[in-house]
């Protein structure tokens, strides 16, 4: 007798959910309190349960369909899908079993445990990810904690690392595959000896998997992440100086010779005669086009930006500030400030020490929007907004209030250096009460930020440059900077906006207000 699969009984204020994954598939045996499916509600992930061991049935709610509390998802019938008693084509399967059991002999015969490799746990606020890049290929050695894949998410890019020494012995989700929190990705067996007999013995296997992950140009091996970014940058392949395994080009490789400017093609000399002239017109006439996938943190920030203009009455206030005080601490303490925290001074500890000392002054510009309700922070946690070559990302600075200006200056250096890598955990870009962005650094002289919600305002700092202003009746050639604050109408008053500004403003103009607390 078949056993129902029903969704959870909803809370009062839930009204429905969407299926967010199965577990299993049709024809799939089970364990009773076994996890079959999840359902998605608007607050949290409820986890199904299968109510009895035996095997899956039937699915009568498919992944995203929308699903109302106890409503039967599927249903599980008595006995197993695999063992036991075999259903119909028995002989079939009997007929293959000797081969396919010759084939798993195999790693037993060369000492290999088999395991699967998992996608890493996603935190509640991120559903699903990317695989980015596989960094060993199938039968290729590996030792324990290497990393064999990257999964990108809109935050963070998350490292698969191998579970012990031995090889990948199937891939699962190949590069630009979408993948759950634990979704299996490839199996891996223990043992380099397993490693090597399987791929010594299955060489046909092998070279068509390498076909679908690492590729030769020339006397070149690219790493897919390396010929994805080669192709994009539209590179020298054989000015690149590969790294990894047996000269295999990675896509560090490539990063680097993006950045020194080494692998560009050089231009094609244009051979004599009619022809070659033709040829040579219609390249120079071509008019290209390249379609790439928007990058999933790419599709967050743009989301999130639409979200912040569509959801906060957004307004922004401008202010200038006489950076000569700073410039000159700079100028006076950068040698011995560097010899003594070995970091150097810069203007960013300045800002948010400043920042710091205005949010507890004006507590409205430290606050969030929660629904209807406004939550107060007791504390400032200020992200500072860092560009990598993915998109923009916000690590957040705890308890400024309480850090000295060195210590924010080696934060922001670590933030920048991990942010690059795409080493940065999704905790340390969560949580801020107030966020920072310098455009300056890439020469901008003014510009309207965007709010990062729940926040109410954003500060923006950009280009210093020299003007002619009015001081003391003189005209004098000061180091001038203008300032942004963008903040939430719906909570912080126009007032308030610009005490605030004008609070930085007299503290970076006179930094000795920071040592004095005034």
């Amino acid at each position: 007798m078949a056993t129902e699969i029903k969704a959870p009984t909803f809370p009062e204020s839930v009204a429905e959910g969407s299926v967010a994954a199965w577990h299993k598939k049709a024809g799939d045996s089970v364990e009773r309190d076994e996890l079959i499916v999840e359902i998605e509600t608007d607050k949290v992930v409820l986890e199904v349960l299968a109510p009895e061991a035996g095997t899956l049935t039937e699915v009568l709610a498919e992944e995203g369909d929308t699903v109302e509390s106890e409503q039967v998802l599927g249903r599980i019938g008595e006995g197993k899908a695999q063992g036991g008693d075999k259903p119909k084509g028995e002989k079939a399967d009997a007929k293959a079993e000797p081969k396919s059991d010759a084939k798993a002999d195999k790693p037993a015969a060369s000492g290999g445990k088999q395991h699967e490799v998992k996608a890493p746990t996603f935190p509640e606020s991120i559903q699903e990810g990317t695989v980015a890049s596989w960094n060993k290929r199938v039968g290729e050695a590996v030792k324990r904690d290497e990393v064999l894949a990257e999964i990108e998410t809109d935050k963070v890019v998350l490292e698969v690392v191998a579970p012990a020494d031995g090889s990948l012995a199937e891939i699962r989700a190949e590069e630009g595959s979408q993948v759950e929190s634990e979704a299996v990705l490839a199996i891996f067996t223990e043992g380099a000896g397993g490693s090597a007999d399987t791929a010594a013995d299955e060489a046909p296997a092998a070279s068509a998997d390498d076909g679908a992950s690492d590729e030769k140009v020339g006397d070149k091996i690219l790493a897919p992440a390396a010929r994805k970014m080669v192709a994009e940058h539209d590179l020298d392949v054989s000015a690149i100086q590969g790294t990894g395994k047996g000269g295999r080009i990675l896509k560090e490789d490539v990063q680097k010779a993006v950045k020194e400017g080494t692998a560009k093609k050089a231009a094609k000399p244009a051979a004599g005669g009619a022809k070659a002239a033709a040829a040579a017109s219609a390249v120079e006439g071509e008019r290209t086009e390249k379609r790439v996938p928007m990058s999933r943190l790419r599709q967050t920030i743009a989301k999130r930006l639409v979200q912040a203009q569509q959801t906060a009455a957004m307004l922004t206030t401008y202010n200038e500030v006489d950076m000569s005080a700073v410039m000159a601490l700079r100028a006076q303490y950068k040698d011995t400030f560097a010899k003594t925290h070995d970091v150097k001074l810069g203007f960013m500890g300045f800002f948010v020490k400043a920042a710091s000392e205005a949010l507890k002054r004006f507590p409205d510009v430290n606050a969030s929007i929660d629904g209807t309700d406004i939550v107060y922070h007791g504390y400032q946690d200020i992200g500072v907004a860092v560009s990598t070559d993915r998109g923009l990302v916000v690590p957040v600075l705890r308890d400024t209030d309480s850090m000295k200006i060195a210590d924010v200056e080696k934060g922001i250096v670590d933030f920048g250096k991990r942010a690059r890598e795409g080493k940065l955990g999704i905790d340390e870009m969560q949580g801020g009460t107030f966020t920072i962005t310098n455009g300056g650094t890439f020469g901008s002289l003014m510009s309207t930020p965007i709010i990062n919600p729940p926040q109410t305002a954003i500060l923006g700092m950009h280009k210093i440059q020299e003007r002619p202003m009015a001081v003391n009746g003189k005209v004098e050639i000061r180091p001038m900077m203008y300032l942004a604050v963008s903040y939430d109408h719906r909570m912080i008053d126009g007032k308030d906006a610009v005490r605030f500004l004008v609070t930085i403003k007299e503290l970076l103009e006179d930094p000795s207000r920071l040592l004095l607390d005034i």
